[in-house]
């Protein structure tokens, strides 16, 4: 299932929450008729309401998959204490990256299977993003840039790619998250897809300005 959203009046809906097969975590302020629609079309049934550095920009801080949970250390101890409880909960691990890069949700794309990190992150970082989510990580860029988290969006069926991204990178992208990639935009011609797209492996919401064949590509590609 495939779904337009707006949440807290913005279309860029991937900045505001996280998800996987199982669960979301959202911004604090997050409207609950969204928290439904997240529910209903991803077919989650636990929600969580925090924020990550007094913010409700959760998906721009934080990474999950089914194995983990990532924050940057601008994280706040209260924050951090629910995310704890969230993780032990669900088995998952929770980790803290140390780096100037807090933005983590712009610099890591990743699903069950592998995950693509951005080139400004260092090795020991790296390492820890592998032991956190469980899975290989390897460094690229997409569409020549570093910031490989704003510019695709993945789950275990396939993976959105800015519309300049090199065959290079595709074919890398494809061989480290194990799925099919394709290029789309989102929110009528954007290519930074992270900012538009929230998705799992049952459904995907993508921002209000999405048009129409945005939609059904993202659709085709995310499997969904």
């Amino acid at each position: 299932m495939i779904d337009y959203a707006s949440f807290l009046g913005d279309v860029n809906i991937g900045y505001y929450s996280v998800v996987n097969n199982e669960l979301g975590i959202v911004g604090e302020d997050l409207e609950a008729k969204n928290i439904n629609k997240i529910k209903k079309v991803l077919k989650i049934e636990k929600i969580y309401k925090l924020t990550i550095a007094q913010t409700n920009l959760i998906g721009l801080f934080c990474v999950i998959n089914a194995n983990g949970i990532i924050v940057p250390e601008i994280v706040e101890e209260e924050e951090l204490s629910k995310l704890d409880k969230i993780a032990n909960k669900h088995g998952m691990n929770l980790g803290i990256i140390k780096t100037k890069h807090t933005a983590l949700g712009n610099l890591i794309v990743c699903n069950d299977k592998g995950a693509l990190v951005s080139k400004l992150l260092k090795r020991s970082q790296i390492n820890k993003i592998s032991k956190i989510l469980d899975v290989k990580s390897y460094t690229s860029t997409i569409a020549s840039l570093p910031i490989v988290g704003s510019c695709a969006v993945a789950n275990n069926k396939g993976v959105v790619l800015h519309r300049d991204v090199k065959e290079k990178e595709a074919k890398k992208a494809e061989k480290v998250l194990q799925v099919e990639a394709d290029v789309a935009s989102v929110n009528f011609g954007s290519p930074y897809v992270k900012s538009g797209i929230i998705c799992n492996d049952y459904g995907a919401l993508v921002g209000e300005k999405t048009t129409g064949p945005e939609l059904a590509r993202i659709s085709e590609i995310l499997q969904v």
